[in-house]
């Protein structure tokens, strides 16, 4: 996949707006992107080692860090920092926004925890 034309993070640190050249600048909230974490650390080796991630409302973003020409670490203040977002990935997360979030929000509720 063809790299990000930009990258940019909000003054507030908890969004973060994806632009590819073909198509609309996609925003992605810090939170979505920490539980969301590409890391073996939240989604384990397996479907089944998965972690939910609770209270993370308020988590920023501290910087995004280049990996090679294929993708970016993102940097947490709760210093998180393994998850590598590929440009694939960041475009799936902007494109099914809306089914993550909804999944993120129902596993939250059925384990009993907040964000």
């Amino acid at each position: 996949m063809i790299p990000p034309t930009e990258l940019r993070v909000s003054k507030d640190r908890r969004l973060l707006t994806v632009t590819f050249a073909d198509r609309e600048p996609m925003e992605l909230p810090a939170e979505m992107l920490r539980v969301l974490s590409p890391s073996a650390e939240v989604q384990g080796h397996s479907p089944e080692q998965r972690v939910t991630v609770p209270g993370k409302k308020n988590v920023e973003i501290l910087r995004i860090e280049p990996v090679g020409n294929y993708a970016v670490r993102i940097v947490f203040d709760d210093l998180h920092d393994t998850g590598i977002y590929t440009w694939d990935y960041l475009s799936t997360l902007g494109a099914e926004k809306a089914e993550h979030w909804q999944a993120y929000v129902n596993e939250l509720e059925e384990k009993g925890l907040s964000r």
